[in-house]
């Protein structure tokens, strides 16, 4: 298995961002304990700061390696991300969790909605069968009745952000750039997230446990999982990438159940429909790969997209 996975770049792709995914599925409980006892915007600028700043540490070379446009990539898909975080953080004040994880989970609508327009890269049909399920999955999981209001249009306007970081990030990533993009992102939101908490900054938690949940989410969650992010992207299409993030309230409702918390028939269905969706995605690439093997031609750019015009 592990042989297989060595030679097919995309099949270690998809298991790698399935695994990140898992990572920030994971870790809800651990910020959503930090997070009562700190404020949000304080949290975030702690956990990117030491994410992006392990990442430059242990491979400054990557951040020269980029040069002034692979900066300029980071900072913009940096701000995009930023304003995702941001702005879902505002959105919650205004609106339930179950209705902001919804919400945020459009990201798998506007991905290949946004790939379509600036990119000019149509989904196929079977993508789109994917992202309905993927929409349904998410509805049932935690869509009680909607109203909308100023919680609901910043978690949307978070979904597009993190949709065009996703979009983005598959069309500037390749293999050699993926470390360097990814530190320069997380130091970007840091800077945000510190520049937001200004003029005191953010104040250093008090708990040896909230220091904790910064370092394992920073580590793992965040420097580790962002890395894989943006080398998979180099290598999957947003639309695929997109469907498989849609199991990130999958993977935290599991970990919910594992700490005790009460699982409904509606998790359980939409979680279902969830992993259906990412199958059909998974079968798609497959799918096009093996029509292409048949009749001797090589295979398609990963990302579709990924690499600048000659």
């Amino acid at each position: 298995m592990v042989n297989k996975l060595r030679g097919d770049p995309k099949a270690l792709a998809f298991v790698l961002l399935l695994a990140a995914t898992a990572a920030w599925g994971a870790t809800f409980v651990v910020v959503k304990g930090a997070t009562a006892h700190n404020s949000v915007l304080g949290f975030l600028a702690w956990r990117f700061l030491v994410a992006g700043g392990l990442l430059a540490l242990f491979r400054p070379r990557s951040l020269q390696r980029l040069g002034r446009r692979g900066w300029s990539r980071g900072i913009i898909l940096g701000l995009a991300l930023a304003g995702g975080y941001v702005t879902q953080t505002l959105g919650l004040r205004y609106t339930s969790a179950a209705v902001s994880g919804f919400l945020t989970g459009l990201q798998v609508v506007f991905t290949p909605l946004l790939a379509w327009l600036l990119l000019r890269h149509r989904p196929g049909a079977r993508a789109w069968v994917a992202t309905l399920l993927a929409v349904g999955g998410l509805a049932v999981m935690s869509l009680h009745g909607l109203t909308f209001g100023l919680g609901q249009l910043l978690t949307v306007a978070a979904a597009l952000l993190f949709a065009g970081q996703i979009v983005g990030l598959g069309f500037w990533s390749s293999a050699q750039d993926a470390y360097g993009l990814a530190t320069v992102q997380l130091l970007t939101v840091a800077a945000c997230c510190w520049t937001a908490t200004l003029p005191h900054g953010p104040r250093a938690p008090a708990r040896l446990s909230d220091w904790g949940a910064i370092v394992v989410t920073a580590v793992v969650a965040t420097a580790i999982a962002f890395v894989v992010q943006s080398w998979a992207q180099s290598q999957l299409s947003t639309t695929r990438t997109a469907v498989v993030l849609t199991m990130e309230p999958v993977f935290a409702a599991l970990v919910a159940w594992s700490v005790g918390e009460k699982l409904g028939w509606s998790v359980v269905a939409g979680g279902s429909l969830v992993v259906v969706a990412m199958l059909v995605c998974e079968a798609a690439g497959g799918k096009r790969l093996a029509w292409r093997a048949r009749r001797g031609l090589r295979p398609i750019p990963m990302a579709a997209v990924s690499a600048d015009p000659p």
